[in-house]
């Protein structure tokens, strides 16, 4: 594929500083244009500011500073942002920038001489919020039907764009091209808008009452309305910031991406004004949803806007924009909240993919002296292929389909892709390398194994990059992989079984370090506790009330079942550096993998332990032990010194509890 790829987020308004919507919209369009690129697609990611209109005249009067000067202070903050969200816009536009003003300027006396802008006395009901005018029957109650806000009635003179008479043209446009407006609700929502007559539409704003924005070239008593400048935007850069310095190689965009509250102003505005101008409509116009927290919109009266900067110093780029992209359909509403960011951090990122590399670059470092082993092909099994088809299928048939521009379904690709992830980390369980290790006869089997758990992460690379950057290059750095993301995709790069045996692996840190949500959430510091891990268990005894010799104190059962106990296996096993008791231990407790640090390093090496099922305290409060979080506790035999470690022989699945 070698065709333009064009996409664009709205251009935000600088009244206020970047919030989630608009992090939300511009991750989307980022995964797109990566995608894009990867696939050698000559691409085109345009994002930007409004910077006119009276709402940020009001707030730089408010602020008591020139609005030039209220537009340069907010503008970094969004820069800025899309540096933290790793953001690869190829442009950033500007309705403030010369060249803009000039090209509106140009289509407007365009559109006046052909006698599709004139002039009229107008009498309405004007929105300052919304920046527009509403007739009688839009109006309930004196509030505007978009934003709920006060409207006050206005009768002046203006300018009018002809917008009525392409109402037909539009109908039949909507009616024959049925990915122009995606989702389908968002489409019948428009045709139900122009199932009324069109009216034409007011481009024009006084000066006396607005100075702010783009004269008319026709009028400089007046200035251009700013859905008018605002819209062009979307031509304009590509006559002055895309590389080919001209309309023609990206024209029609492929995609606009904006929000559900102006798509009338996309689907309608802006098509009527390319009629009217003789360009070709977008491919796709594409409405996602609202974030709202406990049901409710975001707002600064209510204090519960969400500060993308926050998230991210929490949780990191990339746990942000996986949960924004994978946590609603794209297209719908979607409610957050920290507590369900910090679920799918700990259980989809850490525990899921983390695990996944974690391990799998721990076992060729231990089985393999840390390179990739030759696979044997007539050691595979069903397991080995269902591990293949899985990965073949999820690149070339499920993500070109759920991320094309008619479909997507980016919560559906990640999915998919978290799907492998799975059946990944399952195909390790079931082959068991660490029981392969102990049969000198099983080393082909054990090779096998390795290779293709090293492949899937290899290929989990290629696919991850567009939604999640940073962890890419991280899991590509670990597994020594010569992956280019800054070209597009090679064939072999996409090929099942192109990884080379004797690629040296290097264990790095953890993509998702463990964060402790419980103390996180009560504002507390996770506590360093320095104590032997033995004696990490929970005192059911008041200290000091008994000697040695004395019988126990004994406990009611309710007391007993405060501790819960279950069953654990062992999927990793190292030694703390600098201590020689201690053992961290990467367990899988049921879906759940926990970091258990254990003071068993005297009786046990760290490869012993590997897949033996083992009991574990499950509801320990963590603590540290030199540094690193222990997330519960081993039971083990012995006093001072470890004589055993309490295993079970049967077969008893992981996360089982213990009565």
């Amino acid at each position: 594929m070698s065709s333009s790829f064009y996409l664009t987020t709205p251009i935000y308004y600088v009244n206020d500083v970047p919030h989630i919507g608009h992090a939300y919209t511009t991750i989307a369009a980022d995964v797109l244009a990566r995608y894009a690129r990867l696939q050698n697609r000559d691409t085109f990611f345009l994002t930007g500011l409004d910077e006119h209109g009276q709402k940020v005249q009001q707030a730089a009067e408010k602020a008591n500073i020139d609005p030039q000067q209220h537009c340069d202070r907010l503008t970094p903050q969004f820069q800025n942002l899309w540096k933290t969200l790793e953001i690869s816009h190829d442009a950033f536009i500007r309705t403030t920038d010369s060249q803009h003003k000039s090209i509106v300027q140009r289509a407007l006396q365009q559109l006046y001489d052909k006698g599709l802008i004139y002039r009229a006395e107008y009498a309405g009901w004007y929105c300052t919020f919304d920046e527009r005018f509403w007739t009688e029957k839009d109006i309930t109650d004196g509030l505007c039907p978009d934003c709920h806000r006060p409207v006050e009635r206005l009768s002046e003179s203006n300018y009018f764009f002809r917008m009525g008479q392409f109402q037909q043209q539009l109908i039949d446009h909507i009616h024959s091209h049925p990915h122009f407006i995606k989702p389908e609700s968002r489409r019948n929502e428009v045709l139900g808008f122009l199932n009324k007559p069109l009216e034409d539409l007011s481009i024009s704003r006084p000066c006396s009452r607005l100075a702010w924005g783009i004269a008319l070239p026709f009028d400089p008593q007046y200035v251009t309305y700013v859905w008018f400048d605002a819209l062009m935007n979307y031509v304009s850069a590509l006559e002055y910031l895309s590389p080919a310095k001209a309309r023609a190689p990206y024209w029609p965009a492929n995609l606009h991406i904006v929000g559900k509250d102006i798509l009338t102003t996309h689907a309608v505005y802006w098509s009527t004004m390319l009629f009217a101008m003789a360009l070709p409509l977008p491919h796709t116009i594409f409405a996602h949803g609202w974030w709202t927290v406990q049901g409710e919109k975001m707002s600064k009266s209510r204090g519960n806007v969400v500060d993308p900067e926050a998230m991210v110093k929490e949780f990191g780029t990339d746990a942000f924009r996986y949960f924004l992209l994978r946590e609603v359909p794209f297209g719908q509403d979607g409610d957050f909240s920290r507590e369900a960011l910090a679920g799918r951090y700990t259980s989809d990122l850490a525990n899921g993919l983390g695990n996944l590399l974690s391990r799998t670059v721990t076992l060729i470092q231990r089985f393999a002296d840390g390179y990739v082993p030759k696979p044997e092909p007539s050691t595979q099994t069903e397991l080995d292929h269902e591990l293949q088809t899985t990965a073949e299928t999820l690149i070339s048939t499920t993500l070109p389909d759920y991320l094309s521009p008619e479909r997507l379904e980016l919560h559906r690709a990640l999915e998919a892709i978290w799907g492998l992830i799975q059946i990944a980390n399952q195909y390790i369980d079931k082959t068991a390398p660490w029981v392969l290790a102990k049969q000198p006869d099983n080393r082909h089997r054990l090779n096998t194994v390795l290779y293709q758990s090293t492949e899937t992460l290899r290929l989990l690379c290629a696919v991850l990059y567009p939604f999640l950057p940073s962890t890419a290059k991280n899991m590509k750095q670990q597994l020594g992989i010569p992956l280019d993301f800054s070209i597009p995709l090679q064939e072999h790069d996409v090929t099942w079984g192109r990884l080379t045996p004797g690629t040296q692996v290097t264990k790095g840190n953890p993509l998702f370090p463990r964060i402790d949500t419980a103390s996180r959430q009560k504002g507390e510091k996770s506590v360093e506790h320095s104590q032997d891990p033995i004696s990490h268990e929970p005192t059911l005894t008041p200290p000091g009330s008994q000697d040695k010799t004395s019988d126990p104190q004994q406990i009611t059962i309710n007391e007993f079942q405060k501790v819960q106990l279950k069953v654990a296996k062992v999927i990793e096993a190292e030694r703390v550096p600098k201590s020689e008791k201690l053992l961290k231990l990467q367990v899988q407790v049921g879906e759940e993998i926990r970091q258990i640090v254990a003071g068993i390093g005297k009786r046990y090496e760290p490869e012993t332990l590997l897949g033996k099922t083992i009991v574990v305290v499950a509801n320990l409060k963590p603590a540290k032990l030199m540094g690193i979080e222990s997330q519960g506790m081993v039971l083990a035999a012995g006093g001072q010194e470890v004589m055993g470690l309490l295993t079970i022989s049967d077969d008893v699945p992981s996360g089982t509890m213990i009565k």
